[in-house]
């Protein structure tokens, strides 16, 4: 595993430890990575989201209805 060195602000290392206090993780860098692997997963998401904008807006206007449109939507997110 890679070993970092990083400097936090007085706020955010305060919370860091408080949480290993409330015992919601055993130390700051079981914390910290999964911090960054929540982010991680959101970039995904945001990632999949833009995609879908951009291929909706090049692909122009629709006659779908907004239940239909809806229903597609809905059904895509099952796939």
């Amino acid at each position: 595993m890679a070993r970092q060195s990083i400097s936090l602000t007085p706020p955010n290392d305060e919370w860091l430890k408080a949480q290993v206090d409330n015992q919601e993780y055993s130390s700051k860098s079981e914390l910290v990575n999964d911090l960054i692997r929540q982010a991680r997963n959101q970039q995904v998401e945001i990632d999949w989201i833009k995609t879908k904008l951009e291929k909706s807006e090049n692909s122009g206007f629709t006659t779908d209805s907004k239940e239909e449109i809806l229903a597609q939507s809905k059904s895509k997110l099952n796939e």
